[in-house]
C-alpha cells in the first residue's frame, strides 16, 4: 500500500477514495493543493459534509440529489463530468471529474475513487499576471488588470472590430451591498471579498479573455469572439459561481455576496467610454430589478 500511496501522492491530478457511505478514506497531495483542504481535515468525513460541494453549470448543488459519485456507488458505472468545486478559501474552481467504482475480490462495490483535474487556463493566467505586474498594470489588491490596462485593451478590441469585424463583449460588474460588508465585517473583509471574486473570474474564464478592477467594487470583463447570447451565458455562469462562494472573513464567519452585471457587445461607432457607459447603465438595470442578475441590450 505504501508503494501505491507514493505513486498517488505524486500525481498532478487530485484523487480521493470513499467507502459505500461516501466517507473519505484517502486524499492525495494534489487534492490538497487543488482544494486547500489537507488530508487530516477531510479523511473520515463524508465528501458532502460542507467540503467540495460540487455544483454544475446551472448552480445545482450535486450533493443534494444528483451526485455522480453516489450514482457510481449504486450502479457501478464510470462517470465523467465538468463541475465546480468549493475551495477552502471560498471561491469556486472548475474541475473535470472522473469517477470509478472500487470492488472487492468477489466483485462487490466497496467504494469509489474520484479523480479531478483543474479545468482552468491556469498557466495562461499566471503568465498574463507576470506581464501586467512588470508593466505596473496590475491592480495591487485583486491581482487583476487595472483600469488603465483595461481601457487600452478595449481600445484594441474596437480597432479589431473596425478592421476585421471580430466581436467582443463587455461585462460591467458591481458587488451588491458592498458597503454593508465593510460596515458589518470591516474593510479587511471587504478586501477579502474583492480578492475572492477576482480569483473566481480568473479561474473560470478562457485564457484569451481579460478581467480587470475598474474601481472600488467594480469589475470589467472583456469577452472575445462571442455573440450576445454567448456573452450573457458567460455572465450568468460567473454570476452564479460568485453567488455560490463562501468567503471566510475571520473568527469562523463565512459570507456570501452577489454581483449585478451589465452585458453589451462593442459597436463599430463606440469609444471606450461609450461601451463602458452602456454596460454600466445595464448593470444599474440589474440593480433596480433586484440585484444578482444580468441585464443586456434589447434584442435587435
Amino acid at each position: 500500500m505504501k508503494r501505491y500511496k507514493a505513486i498517488l501522492d505524486n500525481l498532478y491530478d487530485g484523487i480521493y477514495f470513499v467507502d459505500t457511505r461516501r466517507q473519505i478514506t484517502y486524499w492525495n497531495r494534489a487534492a490538497e493543493e487543488l482544494t486547500g483542504y489537507g488530508a487530516a481535515e477531510v479523511v473520515g468525513r463524508r465528501c458532502s459534509d460542507q467540503l467540495l460541494r460540487h455544483v454544475d453549470a446551472q448552480g445545482t448543488l450535486l450533493c443534494e440529489g444528483s451526485c455522480p459519485l453516489a450514482a457510481c456507488l449504486q450502479d457501478g458505472q464510470n462517470r465523467e463530468a465538468e463541475v465546480y468545486l468549493h475551495h477552502k478559501d471560498g471561491h469556486r474552481v472548475p474541475v473535470r471529474i472522473r469517477i470509478s467504482p472500487i470492488r472487492d475480490v468477489e466483485g462487490e462495490i466497496v467504494g469509489a475513487a474520484e479523480l479531478f483535474s483543474d479545468n482552468s487556463a491556469a498557466s495562461v493566467i499566471t503568465n498574463r499576471m507576470a506581464e501586467l505586474e512588470q508593466l505596473a498594470l496590475l491592480d495591487s489588491l485583486t491581482r487583476l488588470a487595472n483600469r488603465r490596462f483595461m481601457a487600452n485593451s478595449i481600445e484594441n478590441r474596437l480597432r479589431e472590430l473596425d478592421r476585421y469585424g471580430w466581436p467582443t463583449g463587455i461585462l460591467f460588474m458591481d458587488v451588491d451591498n458592498f458597503k454593508e460588508v465593510n460596515d458589518t465585517y470591516g474593510h479587511d473583509a471587504g478586501d477579502a471579498v474583492l480578492r475572492q471574486i477576482a480569483i473566481t473570474l480568473l479561474t473560470n474564464s478562457r485564457g484569451f479573455d481579460l478581467f480587470g478592477r475598474w474601481g472600488g467594487e467594480e469589475f470589467v470583463g472583456e469577452i472575445r469572439s462571442v455573440d450576445q447570447q454567448q456573452l450573457v451565458g458567460v455572465a450568468e455562469k460567473l454570476r452564479m459561481l460568485i453567488s455560490h462562494a463562501d468567503i471566510p472573513v475571520g473568527a469562523g464567519a463565512l459570507i456570501r455576496v452577489t454581483v449585478s452585471i451589465g452585458a453589451t457587445l462593442l459597436r463599430p461607432d463606440d469609444t471606450v467610454e461609450d461601451a463602458i457607459r452602456r454596460a454600466d447603465q445595464l448593470m444599474y438595470q440589474s440593480k433596480k430589478a433586484g440585484k444578482n442578475r444580468v441585464s443586456t441590450d434589447p434584442r435587435p
